[in-house]
């Protein structure tokens, strides 16, 4: 089977993500979400990004306006994955939606299609099971920002067949990614270190440790991390990030993955980061400015 058209279900910051480097890649994209807002917002940011790339010499205007032909934002679900090779799923990290997305793309979509999941921690093999294909399904796990990040972590459910997991790496190196194959657990390789490190860090500000600013600081300069893991924080999602460690509770059992008090107080106020325009900084001005804890 060859894929040709990739159904993206989320124009998040994840979803249009995925949608731009596919369509660049040459692919033809459906993108959908559940309000016509989200999808004007999403294509907006992935002409931006292209824009971006005139500006530096590195696309030329003609490709521009092929890449974003090859995308069709769309409403309705069925409209977005009836004719779908491949169906990328990049919606909020909650158990409930994910499996009810599931239960009914899988009925929507043809047969022979693919079906992965961008899912930065949740079970592959629970998702796979409330369909009728689960050797065909898969996650397929983008790191933020899409356009520039070079990996993709492939996940292996319990029963995904290894002609899907070749499909895959085939599709993420057309997309110019390196790929790397994780046998699926909680947080699956890079979110599982990644999380508790980000949560260690909120943990101290929480205590008084450190200032917000300091904190990233010595992270950046001490471990050489390209941004501060509070930084970080706000450019994931306190929200997502927050379903992250309280599935890694309920999955491992395990209080060394729970939440600072901190981060949920911040999820509650409405304060989860760069897309909220506040988190561990403000964004409202020109350049953040890290608050006082």
């Amino acid at each position: 089977m060859e894929i040709k058209k990739i159904a993206v279900l989320g124009a998040g910051q994840m979803g249009n993500g995925i949608a731009h480097v596919c369509a660049q890649a040459g692919y033809e994209v459906k993108m959908r979400d559940i309000e016509q807002q989200f999808l004007d917002k999403g294509m907006a940011t992935i002409k931006k990004n292209l824009e971006r790339g005139l500006k530096k010499g590195k696309i030329t205007q003609n490709e521009i306006d092929a890449i974003l032909g090859r995308i069709t934002p769309v409403l309705e679900l069925e409209e977005a994955v009836k004719d779908a090779d491949l169906v990328i799923e990049a919606i909020p990290e909650i158990v409930k939606l994910k499996l009810t997305t599931w239960t009914e793309v899988d009925r929507l979509t043809p047969a022979h299609a693919i079906l992965a999941s961008n899912t930065s921690s949740i079970s592959i093999t629970q998702m796979a099971a409330v369909t009728q294909r689960p050797e065909r399904f898969i996650g397929m796990h983008f790191f933020n920002p899409v356009p520039v990040m070079g990996l993709v972590e492939i996940i292996k459910g319990q029963a995904t067949a290894d002609e899907t997991v070749e499909m895959i790496r085939e599709v993420s190196q057309k997309l110019g990614k390196e790929t790397v194959l994780v046998n699926e657990a909680p947080g699956f390789a890079v979110n599982r270190l990644l999380v508790p490190a980000i949560n260690e860090a909120i943990f101290a500000i929480q205590e008084g440790v450190a200032t917000v600013e300091d904190m990233d600081k010595a992270i950046k300069l001490g471990l050489n991390w390209p941004m501060g893991p509070l930084t970080l924080a706000d450019f994931v999602g306190l929200d997502t990030l927050l379903y992250i460690s309280d599935y890694f509770v309920d999955e491992f059992k395990d209080s060394k993955y729970r939440a600072p008090a901190l981060l949920r107080k911040m999820v509650r106020a409405g304060w989860v980061g760069r897309k909220a325009g506040k988190g561990f900084y403000d964004y409202s001005g020109n350049t953040p400015k890290p608050l006082r804890f």
